[in-house]
Order: structure tokens, then C-alpha cells, then sequence
């Protein structure tokens, strides 16, 4: 037979194992003896849950903002606000999914839905050429008009929509500054550049500031609604991870600290369904690379190591020097057990190391503004004191990623490793690290 002739001289055909080179199926570095998943799809960023019950006030005003659409006007516009992860996205995607639902079952809403993200749209030029495109159905952007042409162009493709017209803008704190086009959609109707049709805006962002830095026209034409999505709390992550863990996991294979503990975590940093989802599935990940039977706690232990690694990397490639510098004064006064420090604490230590490597010297106030962003890319915990009347507010800074891991990826960098080295050597005599 040809299956014969294959199997050379020295293999049985039992042991070709139907080609595979690793001889039995157990062999194959593939293949594992302990089952940890059952559907691992869930843990996934893009898996969309039923139901966010953790998040029914915020769903009954998103639907409140939506309803007047159902009943022949406009639905209002509305700004939904809050840091990563706290389902904002999704809270709007399932509101909007009904909203639909109502609209294909009755004749009284015809409804167009257009969403779309800002990202990498850094002008209300830019975002308005990518909103042409998005109508169009991902045909090329149009470009070498000026901008009250390329506004006029989205009026006309507007126009060939339903009479309901819903824009969904996420991250729409990318155009920053440059806002005129947030101004003009809600008011498209009334100034006369559409007829017959109701456009209403959402924006959804997760720069807390964003709003406050809009021009005072954009907030009083574009956020007749604002919803805050505050940080969930240790008990809301719980039932989260629960609701997953449940279709996610084979029945039983999760320690009982396992889902607490990853709770605790995320709640502690940035009380993200997000970060707990990820630190979950990573938990579960490593039982299963080692053939272990079970999820326990110094699996979870280890992957926020592990993530709590992977982010400090990823952030650190997008540091200047001036940010290594500033993250640097901050490490240094951590080891001295010196923060919370003030800007002006930071600075002198800041102006010691520059000085030692031969930087170039910022003011105070630049190095302040370094300090701030670093709080905002996660690197350092950044709060205001008010002092009274006398001492005014201030600035106080203090790590907040790990020590260790920090100075072992900020010692890669040739230009500062010989700072690092000495703030290693520091840390290690005080047993900090």
C-alpha cells in the first residue's frame, strides 16, 4: 500500500503518528495534559459582554440622552469621560446596538449610526476628512481643499443619510485644541448646512481634562450630557471577572483567591475591567504553559509582574531624555525615602543629575510639566496639595511602577546607565529592592 512505502525501513507505521515528526501526539510541544479553558475567546479585549450591570446608572443616562430621538428630535449630544477601561466604549455600543433595534422595528426613528475613532486625528480638519471617509465606506480621504470646504463636503455626505443622524467620536481628545468641528456638527442644522435631518455628536475620551481645555462655544454647543465612568471598585471587578470566569474557565480549575486577588489588584492601580480581564487571562496562561491543574495565587502574583513589566517597557521607548531625567529626579528621592516630594524637591535633584551628565537644563516649570505627563503615562502619582492661603496649591510627586523593574529598563539606556547603576547600588544597601 503507498502508505507502506512511505514509513521507511527503521518505523513501524505506528510510530509515524500520522506524520507527525514528534513521533506520539503527547510528545508534540503543542499538545498539553491539563485542560485550563474552556473558552478563552471571553478574556479577549474585542469579546463584547451582554449585559454591564456594574454600569446601569451610567446605561439609564446614556439612554435618556438617546430617547428624544425616538420621539422626532434630536437625541442629545454627550461626552462620556473616564480613565481606560472603565467600559465606556461598550456602555455606548450596547446603548446605540437598542437604539437600532428600536429603529429597524418602527417607523418612527430612521436612524444612521456613524462611529469612528480620533486617533492619529490630530485637527478638526483631519478628523472631518476621516468622518467623509468613514461615510463613504472606506474609500480613500479627501484632501487639497481648504477646511470650510472639506466641512461642507460632510455636510453633503450627511445628507445622504437617514433623517437621525449619531456620530461617535472615541478618543476624541486627540484633535486637542483644534476644536471647530466639534462646534459646528451639533449646529450644522441651525446654521442651514442640512435640511430635514437631526445630527447629534457623542465624544468619548479618557483625558479627564480634556473638556476643561475645550473653548467655551465647543462646551456650551457640543455636551448637553456628561457622564463620568469613575474607576470600579474592588467589588465590581469581582462580579466582572466572575461573569467571565465562568464561561472563560473549566469549572473549577480557579483557586478561590484567584479572582479577589486580581480584583484587589486592579482596583488598587487603576480600578480597570480592562487591566483585571488581562491579569486573568495571563494568570490562567501561565497554569497552562506549565501543565499546571490549577489557577492559584502565585500565578496571578507572577503575570502582574509580568504586564506590570511589559507596560513600564512599552511606556519607557516613548520617553525623551528631559522625561528620563525628571523620572530619574523622582527615583532618586524615592530611594532617599523623600516622597511624596514637591516640584521644587524634584527639581534640585533634577538639576544634580543633569549636571552629571551633562544635560541640558530645563527651568522649573518645564520640569514641572515633564513631571505631569509622566503622571499621566502611569510612571508617577501626581496630586495637588493645598496648603491654605498662605502656602497656596502645589505639586506632589511619588513613583508609582515598581522599583526594581524601573530601574532595571531605565538601565538599558546608555546615556544614563552609570546614574542607574549608583541608584541600583543605593536601593540594594537599603533593601528596597
Amino acid at each position: 500500500m503507498i502508505s507502506e512505502l512511505l514509513v521507511p525501513d527503521n518505523m513501524t507505521g505506528d510510530e509515524t503518528n500520522s506524520g507527525n515528526p514528534y513521533g506520539t501526539l503527547d510528545s508534540n510541544p503543542y499538545s498539553t495534559s491539563v485542560e485550563v479553558f474552556a473558552d478563552e475567546s471571553v478574556l479577549k479585549e474585542d469579546w463584547q459582554p451582554e449585559q454591564l450591570p456594574e454600569r446601569e446608572p451610567e446605561l439609564e443616562e446614556i439612554r435618556n440622552a438617546l430617547a428624544p430621538a425616538t420621539r422626532g428630535v434630536n437625541a442629545h449630544n454627550l461626552f462620556l469621560y473616564g480613565k481606560t477601561g472603565q467600559g465606556k466604549t461598550v456602555a455606548i455600543d450596547h446603548e446605540i446596538e437598542l437604539l437600532q433595534e428600536y429603529a429597524d422595528d418602527s417607523d418612527d426613528l430612521n436612524l444612521s449610526v456613524i462611529k469612528t475613532s480620533a486617533n492619529n486625528q490630530t485637527t478638526s480638519y483631519q478628523l472631518c476628512a476621516h468622518l467623509i471617509k468613514e461615510i463613504r465606506g472606506g474609500t480613500k480621504k479627501p484632501s487639497g481643499i481648504d477646511q470650510q470646504s472639506m466641512f461642507d463636503l460632510l455636510y453633503q455626505e450627511i445628507g445622504s443619510l437617514e433623517d437621525t443622524v449619531i456620530i461617535v467620536i472615541d478618543e476624541i481628545d486627540a484633535i486637542g485644541s483644534n476644536d471647530e468641528l466639534l462646534y459646528e456638527l451639533p449646529r450644522a442644522r441651525k446654521n442651514g448646512h442640512i435640511e430635514d435631518q437631526w445630527v447629534s455628536v457623542i465624544g468619548i475620551s479618557n483625558n479627564l481634562q480634556f473638556r476643561d481645555n475645550l473653548s467655551p462655544k465647543v462646551k456650551d454647543s457640543l455636551y448637553d450630557s456628561e457622564i463620568e465612568f469613575a474607576p470600579y471598585n474592588a467589588n465590581q471587578l469581582t462580579t466582572i471577572l466572575e461573569r467571565r470566569a465562568e464561561r472563560a474557565f473549566v469549572d473549577g480549575v480557579l483557586d478561590g483567591e484567584v479572582i479577589p486577588l486580581c480584583s484587589a489588584f486592579a482596583a488598587q492601580d487603576e480600578g480597570s475591567a480592562r487591566q483585571a480581564i488581562r491579569l486573568l487571562y495571563k494568570a490562567g496562561e501561565l497554569a497552562l504553559n506549565r501543565d499546571d491543574e490549577a489557577v492559584d495565587e502565585q500565578h496571578v502574583r507572577e503575570a502582574r509582574d509580568i504586564l506590570e513589566r511589559k507596560r513600564i517597557e512599552e511606556g519607557m521607548r516613548s520617553l525623551t531624555t528631559q522625561d528620563q531625567f525628571a523620572l530619574l529626579s523622582v527615583v532618586a528621592l524615592e530611594i532617599d525615602e523623600e516622597t511624596p516630594a514637591r516640584t521644587r524637591q524634584v527639581f534640585q535633584k533634577y538639576k544634580s543629575i543633569v549636571d552629571r551628565l551633562d544635560g541640558n537644563q530645563l527651568v522649573e516649570r518645564r520640569v514641572r510639566d515633564h513631571l505631569q505627563s509622566l503622571g499621566m503615562q502611569g510612571f508617577l502619582l501626581a496630586e495637588t496639595r493645598n496648603t491654605g492661603i498662605q502656602g497656596g496649591s502645589h505639586y506632589r510627586f511619588e513613583l508609582k511602577t515598581d522599583l526594581e523593574a524601573t530601574l532595571d529598563i531605565l538601565g538599558e539606556d546608555g546615556r544614563i546607565d552609570d546614574v542607574v547603576e549608583d541608584l541600583v547600588d543605593i536601593a540594594s544597601a537599603k533593601r528596597l529592592m
